[in-house]
């Protein structure tokens, strides 16, 4: 590679703006947000998730996310429960919520606020009695 090349190259890199640390439950509050989360798994892959709710339970915060990324043992339909860590380090993580029956305990908040969301809903969209 000529010269002038390498100081292009070396220029643009220059340039590019260093990644600033997310916090991810800024990411999860934010109601506006309609980009995938994207995590790494242990093996330092990055795997994409569509965020389906934030659920608060038992003093944690917990989220439902769906996986956009294909993950071996999951079928497309699912959704994995996560929990906010946030003794890893200087900011939170998400790590899954390996507890079968805490997960089903989030599941089953999730499944009250869409029933009371779908209430809400069809109590609006009533006429009004006159």
């Amino acid at each position: 590679m000529d010269k002038k090349k390498v100081q292009k190259i070396e220029e643009a890199s220059k340039n590019v703006p260093e990644e600033v640390p997310i916090n991810i439950i800024d990411v999860l509050m934010d109601e506006n947000n309609k980009e995938p989360i994207t995590l790494m798994d242990a093996n330092g892959k990055r795997l994409s998730f569509e965020q389906i709710a934030v659920i608060p339970h038992n003093d944690k915060l917990y989220c439902v996310l769906k996986p956009i990324d294909k993950i071996e043992n999951v079928q497309d339909d699912e959704a994995i429960v996560f929990y906010v860590d946030e003794t890893q380090g200087d900011e939170p993580v998400l790590m899954v919520e390996t507890d079968e029956q805490v997960a089903m305990d989030v599941f089953d908040e999730y499944y009250d606020l869409l029933d009371e969301e779908q209430n809400a809903q069809k109590n609006k969209n009533k006429p009004a009695k006159k």
